[in-house]
């Protein structure tokens, strides 16, 4: 497949921004990207796009049938990758109700649209036309010390954020089913990379690094995730959309287990070499355990054998190589970091892009 419009919900996002960045830079299609800008949400992630002209930016919701239906009607996607979620499994703990929000029910509203843009088009244009929902690892569930996660793996989610997913993945398997809608689905492990939100493990155990600050880790900090450098899953998203079978599910890993613990040493050995810090020889001795939370899965590991063998896809990065280039990102783009830490990105995008 060759798109030549590509509608991405969540661009504005930690992997949407990748995906973004990616077709601009290797692929020819006009890009439309469709974000409400929440808390974590960056525009500033996406360097240099308002001179390219085949980028286009509306800051409206996916849980907004008309203004969902109006970026259909006036762009005219060949393919949407709908990234657009509620994403922080701790969040989700607090505040579950914008997770069904967004994630089942904008997912809805997107479905809904795509089918009615779908059944007004020429068979031509329904053959070239695909809507791609990326998910996460975590609707399976956890696994225990053994054992990988296939695209057949039952549903099995612990967190109203994986709950969440796990119904969004299943409306887009019942419009594929029920209205005929071309639909692919993808599901990751856990994401790491530049210009990610600091609220999740590696760049808070980074950016607290800096600061010799503690660093706190859940439980004992045996919890086992596959870690996938972002780069290498926006790749594998486009991909699995120009390449992949319609209704199928492609598993996306990095082949890169590792516990909690293995990653935050591994981040301070990194700083340490990258970012010595004046009276902090070891900053595995800031390492702090904390009360686990609630419904912790244990293990996930994902079998992506599916995706590379029919695909041609692979990781280009290893974790150690990945982590390395997460933490040289983050000491060579203070301006990013220092506008999330004081939210003045937040500030700059509702002074450039409140009325759009």
């Amino acid at each position: 497949m060759q798109f030549q419009r590509i509608l991405v919900t969540g661009g504005a996002g930690f992997i949407g921004s990748a995906v973004i960045r990616h077709l601009l830079a290797d692929r020819e299609a006009e890009v439309l990207n469709f974000d409400v800008l929440t808390y974590a949400a960056n525009l500033m992630s996406l360097p240099g796009v308002e001179d390219e002209p085949r980028y286009r930016f509306v800051r409206a919701n996916i849980c907004d049938p008309e203004a969902v239906q109006a970026a259909f009607r006036d762009f005219r996607p060949d393919c949407v990758l709908h990234l657009a979620a509620e994403s922080h499994v701790d969040r989700s703990l607090t505040g579950p109700a914008a997770f069904i929000e967004t994630n089942v029910l904008g997912t809805g509203v997107m479905l809904q649209a795509a089918r009615e843009y779908f059944d007004s088009l020429s068979a031509d244009e329904q053959a070239g036309f695909r809507f791609l929902h990326i998910s996460t690892d975590e609707v399976f569930g956890s696994l225990g010390d053994e054992g990988m996660f296939h695209p057949d793996t039952p549903y099995d989610p612990s967190s109203p954020y994986s709950a969440s997913k796990a119904g969004s993945d299943h409306l887009v398997r019942a419009w594929g089913r029920s209205f005929g809608l071309p639909v692919l689905i993808t599901n990751c492990s856990n994401n790491y990379g530049p210009c990610q939100f600091p609220e999740k493990l590696i760049p808070l155990m980074i950016l607290n690094g800096l600061e010799g600050k503690k660093l706190p880790v859940y439980g004992k900090g045996d919890n086992v995730r596959d870690w996938l450098y972002v780069d290498d899953h926006a790749r594998a998203i486009v991909t699995v959309a120009e390449k992949g079978q319609i209704g199928e599910t492609y598993l996306i890993g990095g082949e890169a287990e590792r516990t909690n613990l293995e990653v935050v040493r591994t981040i301070c050995a990194i700083l340490d070499e990258e970012a010595p810090h004046a009276e902090i020889s070891d900053r595995s001795g800031l390492i702090e355990f904390v009360t686990d939370r609630p419904g912790h899965d244990f293990r996930y590991a994902i079998d992506c054998s599916k995706t590379q063998a029919e695909l041609g896809w692979a990781q280009q990065e290893s974790f150690e190589s990945g982590l390395r280039r997460t933490v040289r990102w983050y000491l060579a783009n203070t301006a990013w970091l220092d506008a999330v830490r004081t939210g003045a990105y937040r500030d700059w995008m509702e002074a450039n892009y409140a009325s759009r």
